[in-house]
């Protein structure tokens, strides 16, 4: 199979969906790869390593001229003129996109398979799981950086000074995203709040963080209880194909003192907090009832190398299997099928389709 990787053309997206060595590995089992010019080079990889592992290098038209491609991030406006009846392989988020890219898949026949909706044996999301990773730790050094008053934050540091924890963090959800970003908040020194909905969980997510970890049973009620007295609000909420909901609304956020800091993880599936719009790496962050909100949406962006050789060790198994088989791999692994959400000009996702009204 002829197998494309793109060249991401996203706002400071520096990542690339194909290590050097993950080339290698499909051009031993008889693929041909070929990289767009430049691909690597945010991640660290220029395009002699990939003609080395026996990768070819071509232009932007040939690496989409291909049977399957190979993204990080959702075909973007001026992409969709390359979309055919190819398979693409990406984080293609459709419930909190705009209408428009599902209007061009289903337009152009293409073949969309999602990172974020294909599972494992045991129904986990092996694929998102290392993006998560990845943005939950970056969330609370990102929330730290402005609490800073040089960033209009309110001056708070997440920081344990001699035997004191300085500064609150309150997470809502309690998936990957949210252990992660508790785990790096609770080593700062921070007071860590998680709001969740397994509370039978509890040893693990002491095991995981520490035994200084809160617990806090999510609800409208008590999220709101929590947000008075916050420094930090990481928005770490995960609905399945489907968009977020809002579980702090904007009555909420009006409580939160002025200076605090939002960041929202959920945003790729439109947030999980009512006051926050999607914002880029060059324009971050804005106020809004004087709490700075952040909603970068492609966070891991800014860790290429680090998230490109996490990226690929999660998908490469799937790409061999795409590659060697085609689709019928899909009918061998039914987790690997719930990650098709389009074929042959339909919605092949329910949740898709259902938070884009499109469910019949």
């Amino acid at each position: 199979m002829r197998i494309g990787v793109i060249k991401e053309t996203k706002v400071r997206e520096n990542r690339v969906a194909l290590t050097p060595q993950g080339t290698l590995a499909l051009v031993e089992n008889k693929h041909q790869v070929v990289v767009e010019q430049g691909a690597g080079l945010g991640s660290g990889f220029s395009d002699q390593d990939y003609q080395r592992a026996g990768g070819q290098v071509v232009s932007t038209a040939q690496a989409w001229a291909s049977d399957l491609i190979l993204k990080v991030k959702e075909p973007q406006a001026s992409e969709y003129c390359y979309l055919k009846q190819q398979i693409v392989f990406t984080y293609f988020h459709l419930a909190g996109a705009a209408p428009a890219l599902t209007k061009a898949l289903l337009a152009s026949l293409t073949t969309a398979i999602a990172y974020e909706t294909v599972e494992d044996a045991s129904g986990g999301l092996p694929l998102l799981a290392p993006m998560s990773a990845v943005a939950g730790s970056m969330a609370v050094t990102i929330g730290n950086y402005y609490l800073a008053r040089f960033n209009n934050g309110k001056g708070m540091l997440l920081a344990k000074l001699f035997d004191e924890r300085f500064g609150k963090v309150v997470i809502v959800g309690d998936g990957v995203v949210g252990l992660h970003a508790a785990r790096v908040a609770d080593s700062l020194g921070a007071e860590v709040y998680l709001c969740g909905r397994h509370p039978e969980r509890l040893d693990e997510l002491h095991a995981f963080v520490s035994s200084e970890l809160h617990f806090v049973l999510s609800s409208a009620d008590n999220i709101a209880a929590e947000l008075e007295d916050t420094d930090l609000l990481i928005g770490a909420v995960l609905q399945r194909g489907g968009r977020a909901p809002h579980l702090v609304s904007e009555a909420m956020v009006r409580q939160m003192q002025p200076g605090s800091v939002i960041v929202d993880v959920s945003i790729d599936q439109g947030g999980c907090i009512e006051t926050m719009r999607a914002t880029t790496h060059d324009d971050p962050v804005y106020e809004k009832h004087g709490v700075i909100h952040y909603g970068v949406t492609n966070m891991p962006g800014a860790y290429p190398r680090l998230s490109t050789m996490a990226l690929t060790r999660a998908t490469l198994p799937y790409i061999l299997k795409l590659a060697d088989r085609g689709l019928a791999a899909l009918d061998d692994d039914p987790g690997f099928a719930q990650g098709l959400n389009t074929y042959d000009g339909e919605i092949s996702c329910q949740a898709v389709a259902e938070a884009l009204a499109l469910a019949d």
